[in-house]
């Protein structure tokens, strides 16, 4: 058995009224990013609509998204009662990353990686092609080169990118809140440390094309450029 760094879509459904009109914006947003959307894993995530439990109306939404190449694997944030009817539906329930952090409980939340190995940071002198995996589970990750759209780098510290950054930059994955991304221009399809993630839709324009860093600060992920 191996383990392995896999990048879900997560759709947030906020109503219960899953019409015409619910489909006609997810066609709309496909049509916006189909890169991104095409043939993804996809998550449902059901933590604003608790109540939404009729079998019928979840199994029509499946065949609909599935009909849109969309590959529903699992549920998150589902209540008590939507548990089962997920799993007479074949899906499972994960716990994956966030895009807006979890509310303090008190003391510091603030993760540490337990280092019980040496680092191996790992040192790329090539570009990394589409498709491509490449993960650094003890340290840092750097490229010497560009990152094409459809690739992914995993990062247990910091990822540093010396070319242009497409694809999908996931520093800190074992909750590492200080680590940060680095690249001398930015065209990232999603952005993430520690779970906490943005994609290319709310990076925003200005950011695009520039070389900047990617941190965590008051309980958000920040771009900023480098001059």
């Amino acid at each position: 058995m191996r383990g392995r760094f896999i990048t879900a879509i997560a759709l947030r459904l906020e109503t219960e009224s899953l019409d015409e009109g619910f489909y006609a914006l997810l066609d709309e947003q496909l049509r916006s990013a189909p890169q991104l959307l095409l043939d993804a894993p996809l998550l449902l995530d059901l933590g604003k609509v608790p109540d939404l439990t009729d079998a019928s109306q979840l199994r029509a939404l499946l065949e609909e998204l599935r009909a849109r190449k969309l590959h529903v694997f699992g549920v998150e944030n589902a209540s008590d009662a939507q548990r089962p009817l997920a799993k007479e539906l074949g899906l499972i329930p994960v716990l994956v990353g966030r895009d807006a952090p979890v509310e303090k409980t008190g003391g510091d939340r603030r993760r540490k990686i337990e280092k019980l190995l040496p680092p191996e940071n790992i040192l790329l002198t090539e570009p990394v092609r589409s498709g491509q995996v490449v993960v650094a589970e003890r340290g840092d990750l750097t490229v010497i080169g560009s990152v094409s759209s459809g690739a992914e780098l995993v990062a247990s510290g910091n990822i540093h990118v010396y070319g242009t950054l497409r694809g999908r930059a996931f520093a800190g994955v074992y909750g590492d809140e200080t680590a940060r991304i680095f690249c001398q221009r930015q065209a990232a399809e999603l952005l993430a440390i520690a779970g906490i993630y943005r994609t290319s839709e709310s990076i925003g324009d200005d950011m695009r094309d520039q070389c900047l860093q990617v941190f965590l600060k008051d309980d958000g992920l920040k771009l900023e450029a480098v001059t």
